[in-house]
């Protein structure tokens, strides 16, 4: 069978590539490598691991991509045909490896990464805690659901760039939802969620500030190329994600947590 090696493959993204390949592929199994780093909750981590442990098609190596021997080891011993991995610096030039690479835009929905702003907003509103709104709410960016950021990785995994005029088979491709949400907006849309899935009672108390430094205005993703070459643009609504992101939170925070 053909074999897929995704990096950080218990994290956000990687979890959730690796879910829709055991799902929906057939002829193909996973290699996930995930070093499990307590950067954020590692009980999601090992809620996600849990989940594609499931299959009998997905193989979980714990550790390191900087651990050089046990990569060599993970190589030699399920020869991967396509690497999926988050942290790809300038190999294509320096060793003739076709490589796509992909810029993702404010990735979100369920099981995310808890600072990001929509989680971290979530859990303050449930203990009822100020929510923090930078730059008096005057910024916007480019939302994309888990699912449109799936779809797009998916998309180019099985054709390799073709060689550009430096002979070099190298391409980078946009993966957002074209189309930047004002902050106020997304975060009335995220309460009127989690008030309808019964996670809080009542929209949240706000704390206008300033920008922060280092921060920025807008995002916008062009994802002309995309289109052009793969026939595909994400367009997942924000309400739609926010709400699917809601009934998740619901149900593994207040439900029974984790496994059921």
């Amino acid at each position: 069978m053909k074999a897929i090696l995704i990096t950080g493959a218990a994290a956000f993204i990687g979890s959730n590539l690796a879910k829709r390949i055991l799902c929906r592929e057939q002829g193909l199994r996973v290699i996930g490598i995930d070093s499990m780093t307590n950067y954020y909750d590692v009980d999601l981590k090992e809620n996600s691991l849990w989940e594609l442990e499931g299959s009998e098609f997905f193989t979980f190596v714990r550790g390191s991509i900087a651990d050089k021997p046990l990569v060599g080891e993970v190589f030699l011993k399920h020869q991967p045909h396509i690497v999926v991995n988050m942290a790809m610096h300038a190999y294509s030039k320096l060793y003739g490896i076709p490589s796509t690479g992909l810029r993702f835009f404010t990735v979100y929905g369920p099981a995310g990464r808890p600072d990001m702003a929509y989680f971290k907003f979530t859990n303050k509103m449930v203990n009822g805690e100020k929510i923090q709104i930078y730059n008096y709410g005057d910024m916007k960016r480019d939302f994309t659901y888990i699912d449109d950021i799936v779809t797009g990785v998916m998309k180019v995994m099985d054709r390799p760039p073709v060689e550009n005029s430096r002979g070099v088979r190298y391409k980078v491709y946009n993966i957002g939802n074209h189309k930047p949400e004002d902050l106020l907006f997304f975060v009335e849309t995220l309460e009127q969620c989690l008030i309808k899935e019964g996670v809080i009672e009542q929209p949240a108390e706000k704390e206008f500030l300033p920008m922060q430094p280092g921060d920025v205005y807008q995002t916008y993703a062009d994802t002309k190329e995309l289109e052009q070459d793969f026939g595909f643009c994400p367009d997942t609504p924000l309400k739609e994600g926010l709400a699917r992101f809601a009934k998740w939170y619901r149900e593994y925070y207040m439900g029974k947590k984790g496994r059921v």
